[in-house]
């Protein structure tokens, strides 16, 4: 008789990744699995998430049977959400690569008018980093030489001569 069950080792470490501005309310998320499957579903997990951490100093949570850590900067609140046996460190590694990526991108720049006017660059630098729900990167340099990489891709009748 098993009294415990250990999951099977998985690729698939994270669940979710949110931004949210100072009132909770979402400027980015992207979720891996089905988890909260309706919008409604995730805009309730999103404000249950924000508060019980917009005030806190701590960077993990455990909520709703989920691992949760955050990281919040100026007017935004950076999440990434794994299940509740997932490592902190890989989802930290994640949270810290998506910020100092976004950092270099917006020239330290890191806050909510800077992000809305950037959006192309999250969504590119999010997907450079996890793919669904696998993480890929967690080099910040890496990144955002990615990114800038993808962001050349001029369609050829928009590009001059020289290119």
């Amino acid at each position: 008789l098993r009294l415990f069950c250990l999951s099977e080792p998985s690729l698939y470490t994270v669940k979710a990744v949110l931004i949210l501005d100072n009132d909770g309310d979402r400027l980015y998320a992207k979720y891996y699995d089905d988890t909260y499957p309706t919008v409604k579903e995730q805009k309730a997990f999103e404000k249950n998430i924000f508060n019980k951490t917009h005030r806190t100093d701590s960077e993990i949570a455990l909520l709703e049977g989920l691992t949760v850590v955050y990281k919040s900067n100026i007017d935004l609140f950076f999440y990434v959400i794994g299940s509740s046996h997932e490592n902190e460190l890989m989802l930290m590694a994640v949270l810290n690569c998506l910020f100092d990526s976004l950092s270099q991108m917006l020239r330290k720049n890191v806050e909510k008018r800077a992000l809305l006017e950037n959006m192309e660059g999250l969504f590119l630098a999010v997907d450079e980093i996890v793919d669904g729900g696998v993480i890929l990167e967690s080099d910040p340099q890496q990144v955002v030489h990615r990114v800038a990489l993808r962001g050349d891709d001029v369609p050829l009748t928009e590009q001059t001569v020289t290119q």
